[in-house]
């Protein structure tokens, strides 16, 4: 199962008529009633009908294409082809945010993990000697794998016995027989078969020692036989020992009431460090000395309040298989209650899904550090999303015990899925910090309207959840008194719901709300939970105001960065397909001439020393001058040197990496957020938390071994304005292959806060040089230059390119 496929099939849609569906759940034939008793149940049918009819227009049927169509109906083919790129940008950086979102570290399977377990030499049982070197080996892998081997350690059954190797085959040296022993262990041969006669020597070694099956073949006999076995896992409870010490008959009849499985130390420690750890304990302390003597396997009692036998099963073939069946469970087992168990009877439900199941199961692999059994668990759960399970599954994944990576495939699916969930009852159990979360991404799939109609009708219901507190209800146990009447929209307090939006319609893109004059934004203007109305409300120029919100060009601070909503974008595709083939030859040719610059019109913000607030939450990165690492006070985890120079490689592979080289291409890229994404993606391969990255950004002060705090660098110098060739207007942006390590940038969160500067001009120049580019930094700092010679020749005149490719300014 792949942890890829984090959205589960959705049901078949039901083909019932309503009309027939509304009557049979009424109860009612209207040609058994009288006429007035008909007209009216007819109205309240009609009425229900037209409901139930708006319900399916907004959710299913609302034609998306046709907005945008409409939209896009006046533009010339530039500003589409600019709309299309600014998608296509977009577009690229969803792909690495999704690997980011599916990174997590690698689970070892069984190969890696019998091959660590051969070169650390953990728990072994007996030594082969050949040629004078001893090799500590485990007698049940040899066994199984080797029948020459077998026959060879049968005449050898003593604990710790140390047996002499003689091979018949001429040319084995202690590095074949090394090479051999690992064959054995991973099932792959990893041998210098270049040298002359290495292949022949390899063919009589097959002839003489056998050929083995298939590695998984073996485990899989091991797990179903438990033949050389030398340990046993039990599970019990403590009420399987009374206070007062059982007897001799209660004990045999405990026994049998026990639920023990055959395995192998071997395998236990090779595959979990909690059991390794076991085992090798209690061999220091002398019980494993006193089995062996006694010839009984070790027993490895386990709480089954922490494991519950019902999910043995499913451990033991994880730990032998590197496979996760739930089909294992043994559901009628009369086991101890389990956390989530009982979470389950108190929630009413009547019996467990398989999402709780995995939920479990993952909290018994990550007690056992077994982080094979843990994947699984959590690719099963992100398998079995579905509107019904999504807030549990959130609500677990948010806790200490959950896990981070569920976490994130469930605001994924809630982001995918936000159009059905706005029209399902699921929203109005969704939090404020979740709804924030969804809809301050820029891949929300969702267009502005139902966007902004969900937000309303969430903060509605919330309003009358304050009406029903402040409400006492007179009736315990029956229905609330506000809910039993109902509560009408004209009943409805609007200073007290834009109060309950207030941190909410920010995030709303009211400028892309389509169709423009729908009755959704209407109302909410006319009801005032809308401060500032759409752009195209304000001033003459409708029409341009509105193309102006959604493509980049000197618009006066109007565009606002559209969603990639797939059926926008699909659509504006396929628009500019259309556009382009009706245009002429020597159109197209100057059209193709023509590119936007990647370099926002940011000339307009600059005022002394400041800019104007956005209207919507953006996240101002933090520049090095301003920004410390402190390590020391705990606020990030430290990794060692080794640990950073890996994260440092791999962070250099993924920037040469085809999607992130397909992204940096775009000419409306965000450079700051593709590093970004891809520095999550390091992070979590490595299993470490997202606060990691500021380490990454930082990384070549902290491998310089100053781990305590990065010093600020002196203050700026007045700004000198170099000599610069001219550039033309629309020359396509300069691509680095890998971004500036020098900057730092703080990733763009739906949590985060716009951290307030300092009011110095050292450091607001210092911020707007990472948000802007340099011509707008030259305009804003002017007053800083300093001339030390007003008599400068000609050949030494400063020149400033404004970046309109005609004017220059000569100082």
């Amino acid at each position: 199962m792949g942890a890829n496929a984090s959205s589960p099939d959705k049901p078949p849609a039901v083909t019932t008529s309503k009309s027939s569906t509304l009557t049979r759940h009424l109860g009612l034939h209207l040609d058994d009633v009288p006429v007035r008793e008909k007209k009216k149940k007819m109205s309240k049918l009609a009425t229900l009908r037209r409901k139930l009819i708006r319900v399916r227009r907004h959710s299913r049927s609302f034609d998306h294409a046709k907005a945008i169509r409409e939209l896009t109906s006046n533009w010339t083919v530039r500003e589409l082809h600019a709309l299309v790129q600014e998608y296509q940008a977009t577009a690229g950086l969803k792909e690495l945010s999704l690997l980011a979102t599916l990174a997590r570290p690698v689970a070892m399977a069984f190969r890696e993990d019998l091959s660590n377990l051969y070169d650390y030499k953990f728990c072994t049982d007996v030594d082969l000697i050949f040629r004078g070197a001893c090799f500590p080996v485990h007698r049940v892998i040899l066994c199984i794998r080797c029948p020459f081997f077998r026959d060879l350690l049968a005449r050898y059954p003593r604990y710790g016995a140390q047996i002499p190797v003689e091979i018949k085959t001429q040319g084995v040296d202690q590095s074949m027989f090394s090479c051999l022993l690992r064959y054995l262990y991973t099932g792959d041969f990893i041998c210098d078969n270049s040298r002359p006669g290495n292949r022949k020597l390899l063919a009589h070694l097959a002839d003489e020692f056998g050929t083995p099956n298939v590695l998984e073949h073996d485990m899989r006999t091991l797990l179903e036989t438990g033949d050389y076995s030398d340990a046993v896992l039990v599970f019990t409870s403590d009420s399987d020992y009374p206070d007062s010490g059982p007897s001799e008959a209660a004990c045999s009849s405990m026994s049998l009431k026990k639920h023990e499985l055959r395995c192998h130390k071997a395998i236990l420690a090779a595959r979990s460090p909690f059991f390794r750890n076991l085992l090798l304990r209690r061999a220091r302390s002398g019980e494993e000395l006193t089995e062996q003597a006694l010839q009984t396997p070790t027993r490895i009692v386990l709480d089954e309040s922490v494991i519950p036998k019902q999910y043995a099963r499913v451990l033991v073939q994880a730990v032998y298989l590197d496979n996760v069946d739930l089909s294992c469970i043994v559901r009628s087992s009369s086991s101890v209650c389990s956390l989530s168990e009982v979470q389950a009877i108190v929630a009413g439900k009547g019996h467990m899904t398989h999402a709780d199941e995995a939920m479990e199961i993952y909290q018994i692999g990550q007690f056992l550090d077994f982080p094979m059994l843990s994947q699984g668990c959590e690719d099963i759960i992100v398998d079995s999303l579905s509107q019904e399970n999504l807030m549990s599954i959130l609500a677990w994944s948010s806790e200490p015990h959950g896990s981070q990576w569920v976490h994130r495939q469930a605001l994924q699916y809630l982001r995918e899925e936000f159009l059905q969930i706005a029209h399902s009852p699921v929203l109005y159990e969704l939090s404020k910090e979740y709804l924030i979360a969804a809809i301050s991404s820029d891949f929300l799939q969702s267009g502005e309207l139902d966007v902004l109609n969900a937000v309303i009708k969430w903060g509605e219901h919330q309003l009358v959840k304050r009406m029903e507190e402040r409400e006492p209800n007179l009736l315990t146990h029956t229905a609330h008194s506000v809910t039993k009447k109902g509560v009408k929209r004209r009943d409805l307090n609007d200073v007290e719901l834009r109060e309950i939006l207030s941190e909410l319609l920010p995030y709303v893109r009211m400028d892309h709300v389509i169709p423009p004059n729908h009755d959704v934004i209407n109302n909410a203007i006319k009801r005032g939970l809308v401060s500032t109305p759409p752009s195209h409300m304000l001033g003459d120029e409708v029409g341009i105001n509105r193309i102006n919100a959604w493509v980049r060009g000197k618009n006066n601070g109007m565009f606002v960065k559209p969603r990639l909503f797939v059926p926008y974008y699909e659509e504006a595709k396929s628009l500019l397909e259309e556009q382009v083939s009706q245009v002429q030859e020597n159109d197209l040719t100057r059209m193709r001439m023509f590119q936007m610059s990647s370099i926002p019109d940011t000339l307009y913000m600059v005022d002394g020393n400041s800019c104007p607030p956005s209207p919507y939450p953006i996240h101002i990165p933090i520049s090095s001058s301003s920004f410390t690492v402190d390590i020391i006070a705990g606020t990030i985890p430290v990794p060692d040197s080794a640990t950073v120079g890996a994260m440092s490689k791999r962070e250099q592979e993924l920037q040469q990496s085809r999607l992130a080289r397909k992204a940096y291409s775009m000419p409306f890229c965000d450079r700051r957020a593709i590093g970004h994404q891809l520095q999550l993606q390091v992070v979590r391969e490595f299993g470490l938390p997202d606060s990691t990255v500021e380490v990454l950004q930082h990384e070549p002060t902290y491998r310089r071994g100053d781990i305590r705090r990065m010093e600020s660098p002196p203050a700026l110098e007045p700004m000198r304005i170099r000599a610069m060739p001219l550039v033309h207007k629309h020359s396509p942006p300069l691509l680095p292959l890998t971004p500036r390590p020098s900057r730092s940038y703080s990733p763009p969160s739906a949590y985060s806060t716009v951290e307030k500067e300092s009011k110095s001009s050292n450091c607001s120049d210092s911020v707007l040089s990472d948000i802007m580019p340099d011509i707008a930094m030259a305009t804003a700092s002017l007053n800083q230059v300093s001339m030390q010679d007003d008599d400068l020749p000609p050949e030494m005149e400063m020149k400033l390119d404004l970046g309109d490719g005609n004017h220059t300014m000569y100082i």
